[in-house]
């Protein structure tokens, strides 16, 4: 099995971009020249692989709330550079992580990251791709030199890149504006399906003179804000690096991609947080677009008697006219707190190995289910489960003690695919539909 181990959780790979082919023989190099057989003849990769020295991995995606924005991806990561003798630092010009072409060393701010696990069938699965963004060497006397390693995925340059002039846009869908943005010359965006996931919108964004984005406008602000403000849905960068939409959050054709149980029939977890919170209330909501001034409302009079009255208001939504500021307003209403799981976390070391490769490639967007036994009485319980939408996600690593993930998981309208002649799916109804 490839990669180093972590204990009972699989083996990981992490790879940094050294910016040049440091694994190939170089002749003259006083390390890359040697005929020893370590160094085989190029090309060959830029990425160095230092797994080995890897004390802890801790990764960060997505957001806990669904009215929250969703920001860039984040991973930390300290490496050991007394068992690196040294390698890891950006002085050590001996270093096989060092370019002695430029006199810069490899390992340095802004290079790709990779950071993986290997599945059962020995396929390497990506847990994060991004950048470096700190790269901080730390020496206490008489202790291990330690490397602290900062990561951000492609959210964050976005966020880094601003418009270099007005940008007059035409009416047109969510979606297309998404990839009109991204392919702007002053960002210009990798294509493909290796680097974007633009799902069709479900809303039409305004094309008047009120909504030309103005010069200087932050790339990941104004992509948030085509989410936010008009179609809510999803804009994220997956586990292996790629630029994800999604339309608004509707219904979900069930189809779960991890049950956990706890009893023994499902996934094991060991922590499951319910809450049922006010907060979760909207019964009142205002949506004013960029073409005009006037406040399409929604409201829910019986919902405001009961929890007073809890608003969201959105002041400049991108939405092209008065008709859909309406149906977003109405599609903001939660007149009723709803009790559910928010977030659910389980410990590599109490799973199969089938299992391990089920939850490590969990991503957001996709649906788990959750079940618990609730005690309702004295020695009763009663099975209580729900389906899920996965919103953020937590993996914390620790190459000697093991590997937990967390989700913050947030509710999804399940409907089931019809079945012809089935007792329970063969009806066309509000949870029956046609696949």
């Amino acid at each position: 099995m490839a990669g180093t181990s972590v204990v009972a959780a699989g083996n990981y790979k992490l790879e940094i971009s050294t910016g040049f082919d440091y694994g190939s023989f170089t002749l003259d190099d006083p390390t890359r020249g040697l005929l020893n057989g370590d160094f085989p003849l190029g090309p060959g990769t830029d990425y160095a692989d230092i797994t080995e020295y890897v004390l802890n991995v801790t990764i960060k995606r997505g957001r806990q709330d669904i009215g929250d924005q969703f920001t860039y991806g984040q991973t930390q990561i300290t490496l050991n550079d007394t068992a690196a003798a040294g390698v890891l630092a950006p002085f050590n010009t001996d270093s096989p992580y060092y370019d002695p072409a430029t006199a810069q060393p490899g390992l340095a701010p802004l290079r790709k990251i990779r950071f993986g696990r290997y599945d059962i069938t020995n396929t390497l699965q990506y847990l994060f791709v991004g950048y470096v963004i700190n790269y901080n060497v730390t020496y206490p006397l008489g202790a291990l030199s330690l490397v602290n390693v900062s990561c951000a995925d492609d959210f964050y340059l976005l966020a880094q890149t601003s418009l270099t002039s007005d940008w007059n846009v035409s009416e047109e869908l969510s979606s297309t504006r998404m990839s009109a943005l991204l392919d702007l010359p002053e960002i210009n965006y990798p294509t493909g399906v290796t680097h974007r996931d633009i799902q069709t919108g479900t809303t039409t964004l305004g094309g008047s003179a009120a909504y030309t984005v103005p010069t200087g406008t932050s790339v990941a602000v104004y992509a948030n804000s085509i989410n936010s403000t008009a179609e809510q849905g999803r804009v994220f960068i997956n586990r292996e690096g790629v630029f994800t939409f999604e339309p608004r959050i509707g219904n979900t054709l069930s189809q779960s991609v991890a049950d956990f149980h706890d009893d023994g029939t499902g996934i094991p977890y060991d922590l499951v947080h319910i809450i049922f919170e006010a907060d979760q209330v909207c019964n009142y909501a205002a949506v004013t677009h960029l073409g005009s001034t006037t406040a399409q409302t929604a409201e829910d009079a019986a919902s405001r008697a009961l929890y007073l009255t809890q608003t969201q208001n959105i002041t400049a939504s991108l939405l092209h006219n008065d008709a859909a500021a309406l149906d977003l307003a109405n599609y903001l209403l939660t007149p009723e707190p709803e009790a559910r799981y928010s977030e659910v976390s389980t410990y590599m070391a109490a799973l199969t190995n089938t299992q391990r490769d089920t939850v490590a490639i969990v991503d957001i967007g996709q649906t788990i289910a959750i079940q618990k036994d609730i005690q309702t009485g004295t020695n009763t319980y009663t099975q209580f489960a729900q389906e899920l939408s996965v919103e953020g996600i937590e993996h914390q690593i620790n190459f000697q003690t093991g590997h937990r993930i967390t989700y913050w998981t947030q509710p999804t309208t399940i409907v089931y695919e019809l079945i012809l002649n089935d007792a329970t799916y063969g009806t066309i109804d509000s949870t029956n539909v046609l696949g």
